[in-house]
């Protein structure tokens, strides 16, 4: 595993071919691989992105005047049958708290925090 720093004192770590945010954060996926392999959950999947709005073109143009935002899970899985959204969260900022609340309007989709 290889580390590095990111701005919230997380080091990123590298495990194989995935690259994780933080130590929790790959923890959190060597537990979901257990599962998934005792057949608990299904279809794990990470860094699954989410469109939350579109970008945004002049009509006559097509220039671009703002890129898309997007909210991307650490993971998802399918638990009895139902999907999952998970983040490891260590810090709640204002800007995760607001695609936190616009998941549950455009998808539906309340995020599991870990």
């Amino acid at each position: 595993m290889a580390y590095r720093n990111n701005k919230y004192r997380n080091k990123k770590v590298t495990m194989g071919d995935k690259v994780f945010d933080s130590m929790k954060e790959c923890s959190r996926y060597v537990e979901l691989t257990l599962l998934q392999k005792a057949g608990k959950i299904r279809d794990l999947d990470t860094q699954v992105p989410f469109e939350l709005i579109p970008a945004q073109r002049d009509k006559e143009t097509g220039r671009l005047l703002e890129r898309a935002c997007h909210y991307v899970a650490d993971f998802v899985y399918y638990e009895d049958g139902q999907k999952v959204v998970e983040d490891t969260k260590g810090v709640r900022t204002p800007e995760y708290i607001v695609k936190r609340k616009l998941m549950l309007k455009l998808y539906g989709i309340r995020i599991r925090e870990v």
